[in-house]
């Protein structure tokens, strides 16, 4: 069997990102409207730091208006609430997202209670996951999204009756992914770190979406012969060079050992260079789309 077919997540990105900006120029050429995302930063996170600068400069670069927020670590709770409601009532801002992990007092789960659904571009709202779970319009968090359109195009569009298995159930990820893939008429299973026999359930599915977070989990006699494998994990591991590991350099993996992947499956997603790129692409779709419902232009 030849080698699987490597998704390239970072030009389906590039590609939908011009999409986004093409969206945009046309929001405002006909309706004078410019989507806005405003992104909250509470702590000194260093990945968490460079996610939010990317973000901006790709808010900015699809031709939407960017604001970023950067909080100290020791922000209270009724502060943050302060400005999530300033955000919430400002007409010019479509999409807020405030970056997690935040610090230990605070609490996402109350953060996220205080984002006004309509704005909620990062879809942990409960009134988006029970839209998503209802089939009725949702915004919906950004890297299932983007991982659903890698499915999509690696499988030619048709879903329908594929068995699906979803490693992991966070609210970010494994839930929301499963909603979709039940939505395209897959039969969904949802597998985490209680499943009996693991890897006999990875083996039966024809689409395979790992997002458990922990580094080459997923070898390749888990993978069912040609199956679209969809890795979301980012583990730091040392690198594999003793001199590098002994200055600290590390490497990048995801929850799927690559190589065995390669000779086992259909299509997979490389670590880095596949889901990750998606994610601030579909984060700007998502703006896009809030902005069009909040001015009765979409559905």
């Amino acid at each position: 069997m030849a080698d699987a077919t490597i998704i390239d997540g970072k030009a389906f990105a590039a590609t939908l990102r011009e999409r986004v900006a093409g969206e945009v120029a046309a929001l405002k050429a006909e309706h004078g409207l410019t989507p806005g995302l405003a992104v909250v930063l509470v702590g000194e996170d260093p990945a968490s730091q460079v996610y939010v600068r990317n973000k901006g400069e790709q808010t900015e670069a699809a031709g939407m208006y960017s604001e970023t927020h950067r909080l100290p670590a020791d922000t209270a709770e009724a502060d943050l609430f302060a400005l999530v409601d300033r955000l919430n009532a400002d007409p010019n801002i479509h999409g807020i997202l405030v970056q997690f992990p935040v610090p230990a007092h605070l609490s996402q789960d109350r953060i996220v209670a205080r984002i006004s659904p309509d704005k909620d571009v990062d879809g942990l709202t409960v009134l988006n996951a029970g839209r998503l779970a209802s089939g009725l319009p949702a915004l919906t968090a950004c890297t299932p999204v983007g991982c659903m359109m890698l499915i999509r195009d690696a499988l030619g569009g048709e879903l329908r009756g594929k068995r699906a298995v979803v490693i992991g159930r966070s609210n970010l990820m494994g839930k929301p992914m499963a909603q979709l893939l039940l939505a395209a008429d897959c039969t969904v299973t949802i597998a985490h770190s209680r499943t009996v026999d693991l890897p006999a359930v990875c083996r039966e599915a024809d689409i395979l979406v790992a997002a458990v977070g922990r580094a080459e989990m997923v070898k390749g006699d888990w993978i069912k012969p040609g199956a679209v494998v969809i890795d979301v994990g980012i583990t730091r591991l040392p690198s594999l060079d003793p001199e590098k590991a002994a200055q600290g350099k590390t490497r990048i993996v995801g929850d799927v050992d690559f190589k065995q992947a390669l000779a086992a499956a259909g299509a997979v997603t490389p670590v880095p260079g596949g889901v990750g790129p998606m994610t601030i692409a579909c984060l700007l779709q998502n703006t896009l789309t809030a902005a069009k419902r909040i001015h009765g232009l979409e559905g």
